[in-house]
């Protein structure tokens, strides 16, 4: 199980007290403020892991690639050629999570669970990227437990061992789903 202290929104003197307790996984929502206040705290904690788990433009996707060690909203073809691209340029190997609408919500980001396989497929086979696993957010005014269900029987057949899933609200029952990573945020650094 990994522990994903999100830190968006808060500034290196709320990072740092978390970070000296042990803590080593970081999410943030957006690539240009991880950008702004990661490198330095990664030079005073190495082994630190940094995970983008916002919306990625595909003009950012570069940036993204050099900074964060696994990105959990891969959810469309122009994302996939972007990371594909990038990756070629720069030899490292991220963790790449494809992001599921499962209350296929308007306002969100993410693949629709019927278009699931395919996206994945051509994850693999177009665009030659290593997908690790399957994230989703839940709508908030509906129970978790069948997004999870259904997250968890999508990567299931699709070969896929890792579950971004679960927040500060609901995180035990992500777990109790298989969730191998759980975004933490306001459980930790206090309400935003």
């Amino acid at each position: 199980m990994t522990l994903i202290a999100v830190s968006k929104t808060f500034d290196a003197d709320a990072i740092t007290p978390v970070l000296r307790s042990g803590q080593r996984v970081f999410g943030e929502n957006r690539v240009q403020e991880a950008k702004a206040k990661w490198p330095a705290l990664i030079a005073d904690y190495p082994g630190t892991e940094l995970h983008l788990i916002g919306p990625l433009q595909s003009n950012k996707a570069k940036e993204a690639v050099a900074l964060f060690d696994a990105i959990h909203s891969v959810d469309r073809p122009s994302i996939c050629e972007a990371l594909s691209k990038a990756l070629a340029q720069q030899p490292r190997r991220l963790e790449l999570f494809v992001q599921l609408n499962t209350g296929e919500e308007p306002q969100k980001a993410g693949v629709a669970p019927a278009e699931a396989d395919g996206f994945i497929a051509a994850c693999r086979e177009t665009y030659g990227l290593t997908i690790s696993g399957l994230m989703c957010i839940p709508p908030v005014d509906e129970a978790p437990a069948p997004h999870f269900a259904l997250t968890a029987k999508i990567a299931a057949r699709n070969g896929l061992h890792k579950l971004s899933m679960g927040m500060s609200a609901d995180f035990a029952i992500a777990i109790q789903f298989g969730a191998t990573h759980v975004r933490i945020g306001s459980a930790i650094f206090g309400h935003r």
